[in-house]
């Protein structure tokens, strides 16, 4: 029961900031840098075995690498994305990773 004169509180509302969710929802992704000394059918078979990908599919990427500078070659959770980018130094070649958008 208010009094005379008494001011009644605001009542409390939860507010969501926007953007915080799709921040955790973006996937991270993993990108293979072209360097001089790799050989394109080395990174190939790189793309192939780390990732299960086809020739061609593996080939499309060496490509983009080698005539773009880089290419996306994974994309997923931070863990993943750390795990994919380590597996490649341990080939010899340069990745990084980053958030998508």
């Amino acid at each position: 029961m208010l009094s005379a004169g008494a001011v009644e509180a605001p009542a409390r509302q939860e507010s969501v900031i926007s953007g915080e969710e799709t921040l955790t929802d973006r996937p991270w992704l993993v990108i293979v840098w072209n360097d001089p000394i790799n050989l394109m059918s080395y990174v190939t078979f790189v793309f192939q075995k780390l990732f299960g990908y086809s020739k061609e599919k593996a080939t499309r990427l060496m490509l983009d690498v080698h005539n773009k500078g880089r290419a996306v070659v994974s994309h997923g959770p931070r863990e993943r994305a750390e795990l994919d980018v380590s597996r490649l130094h341990e080939h010899g070649l340069w990745a990084t990773m980053e958030r998508s958008g």
